[in-house]
């Protein structure tokens, strides 16, 4: 059986907008944000969602396995991921930790680079030491974040 001719097309089309958003950051910045807001605030869900939200997000499972796993309707699976995400979203509306911890790295990287900087267009060795020691404390603040 031969497919309709505008079948290959509108696949085409389909799967260069699928693609075009994954690229252009929309499905990526998705994923990160999930990832970040589970990192944060995940321990307020309770066992079944943290499971299942950690299959979509982490495990890259289908509505269709986490229904099947956990023994509910996959319209049950796909409402409970879209429940965690508000949970998480409203989370981070009241506490603001993921925009603070971006923000704070952000800084971090800025302190890093004016101090490096200074340490090339220094003159003095006995800034150097200083210079040395803003950049240790840099660093590990940034890998306490």
């Amino acid at each position: 059986m031969t497919p309709c001719p505008w079948y290959s097309i509108l696949n085409k089309a389909v799967k260069e907008e699928y693609f075009t958003r994954i690229y252009e950051g929309g499905f990526m910045e998705k994923i990160v944000r999930q990832s970040l807001l589970y990192d944060f605030y995940g321990e307020l869900l309770t066992e079944h969602q943290k499971q299942a939200y950690e299959d979509i997000v982490f495990n890259d499972m289908s509505y269709a396995e986490i229904a099947r796993t956990s023994n509910i309707s996959r319209q049950g699976a796909y409402d409970m991921i879209k429940r965690c995400d508000k949970l998480l979203e409203g989370y981070e509306e009241k506490l603001h930790l993921v925009n603070k911890f971006l923000s704070a790295k952000e800084k971090i990287t800025e302190i890093k680079k004016t101090a490096e900087l200074m340490k090339e267009k220094n003159k003095d060795a006995g800034l150097d030491t200083f210079i040395d020691e803003i950049l240790t404390k840099s660093e590990e603040i940034f890998e306490e974040l």
